[in-house]
Order: structure tokens, then C-alpha cells, then sequence
């Protein structure tokens, strides 16, 4: 018995493994949707003891998905404290932590059952993989996108200070200035009017539209990368 539900429990390949993994992911899509719209305001009452019914009854079997991978795992205490053994515990811990209780703020972690998706996406596993490749240019990129936002958000300081005094009155409050201006958002809520500040700002954004492609080479070049290893492990 304990060998059958290995198979279909913790093997993706096999026919009724690959049932388990689709029901588990149609249970996370039901339990997403039914916290989406929990939020409706002014429904019936009904509807909302239909919502919740529904939470029961898939945190009830996520509960039960959870204990019957620690009972199949080889490596028990391995497995709880792995990424997807916490994301499965995080996923049924706040409904039992707010059952009887107005915990609006533990009953929002719910949405983490969005992360068990990821055992099962073989698309998101790939990303993972990519992720790990370009993990030292992605700090890097991070690291001077860091120090470019500090000297943006000193240089508008100083050309904007004198002439806005209260949008940019101090080199922490232009650091928000900086982050709109650099991801190209532009809010508005803040701009320059001196000659001086808009021309540093031209500069800003011109460093901005790199700021938003360079790491989506970076993290496209590593998908392709990770692709080749998957396809190398399949054939192996």
C-alpha cells in the first residue's frame, strides 16, 4: 500500500501520479478563486457558507496531502523543512490558526498556496533553474541598480531642493522620485522644473530604459540555458 501511494503521490510520471498532480492543482485553483471571492462585499450569507465550505474542504485534503507526504518521504525531517514542505505547511497553518477567530491579516496567507503550483509546473521549475544560473548578474544588476537609484535620487535632491522644497526635502524623500523615474513609470506626483533637474532627468530615464531590458536578457538568455539542461536530464 505504501508503495502505490508513493507512486502516486510523490512520482509526476506514472498515469495516476500524473491524476494526483492535476487534482492537486485544480484544488489550489478552486481554493484561490474561493479567497478571491470571499472579498465580494454584499452577497447573500449563503454564498459566503458555500465560500466557506468550500475552504474546508480543501484545506482538508491539502491537510491530508501534506501528513501522507511526511508519512512517504524517506527523509521525514528533511522534507518539513524543505521549500515545498514549509509551502505546504503555510498553506493549511492559518486556516487552523484563525478557525474561531477574525485574523483577517493570517486568513490573507492563504495565498500562498499559490507557491504549491510550483511542484507541479515544469515551466516554473525551468525558471527556477534559470534563476540559479543567473543568480551572480542578477546581484550584480541589483547591486548598481541599488547605487544608480542612491546618486538619482542625490543628484534631483540637489538641482530640486532649493526650487521644490517640500516634493524633494531630503535626499531619502527623492528616493521614491528616483524609483519612478528609473523603472519609467512616471507617477507625476513629483518632477522637475528647473532647466538643470529636467535635463538630469533625461539622463535618468535614458539609464531607466536599461534598467528594465538588461535583466530581461540576463533571464533570457538563462531559460534558454536551463531548457538545454532539462532536455540533457530527459534524455539521460
Amino acid at each position: 500500500m505504501k508503495e502505490r501511494l508513493s507512486n502516486i503521490v510523490l512520482e509526476h510520471n506514472t498515469f495516476w501520479g500524473k491524476v494526483f498532480d492535476l487534482s492537486i492543482q485544480f484544488l489550489i485553483f478552486i481554493s484561490l478563486l474561493s479567497f478571491s471571492f470571499e472579498t465580494l462585499p454584499n452577497y447573500p450569507p449563503k454564498f459566503y457558507s458555500i465560500l466557506n465550505t468550500i475552504e474546508v474542504f480543501t484545506v482538508i485534503l491539502f491537510t491530508i496531502e501534506y501528513f501522507l507526504r511526511i508519512w512517504l518521504e524517506p527523509n521525514k525531517l528533511r522534507f518539513i523543512l524543505s521549500f515545498y514542505g514549509l509551502i505546504d505547511l503555510l498553506a493549511i497553518l492559518p486556516f487552523y490558526i484563525s478557525t474561531g477567530l477574525d485574523l483577517r491579516s493570517i486568513r490573507a496567507l492563504r495565498l500562498l498556496r499559490l507557491f504549491k503550483f510550483f511542484r507541479y509546473s515544469k515551466t516554473i521549475q525551468r525558471m527556477h533553474i534559470a534563476l540559479k544560473i543567473a543568480k551572480q548578474e542578477l546581484t550584480l544588476f541589483f547591486t548598481l541598480t541599488c547605487i544608480l537609484l542612491y546618486l538619482a535620487a542625490v543628484g534631483i535632491y540637489y538641482f530640486e531642493n532649493a526650487t521644490q522644497p517640500l516634493k524633494f526635502s531630503s535626499i531619502l524623500d527623492s528616493l521614491w522620485w528616483g524609483v519612478a523615474t528609473l523603472t519609467t513609470v512616471g507617477y507625476g506626483d513629483a518632477y522637475p522644473i528647473t532647466a538643470g533637474g529636467k535635463i538630469f532627468t533625461f539622463f535618468i530615464l535614458m539609464l531607466g530604459l536599461g534598467i528594465v531590458a538588461i535583466p530581461a536578457g540576463i533571464i533570457a538568455s538563462a531559460v534558454t540555458k536551463a531548457r538545454e539542461l532539462v532536455k540533457e536530464e530527459d534524455s539521460d
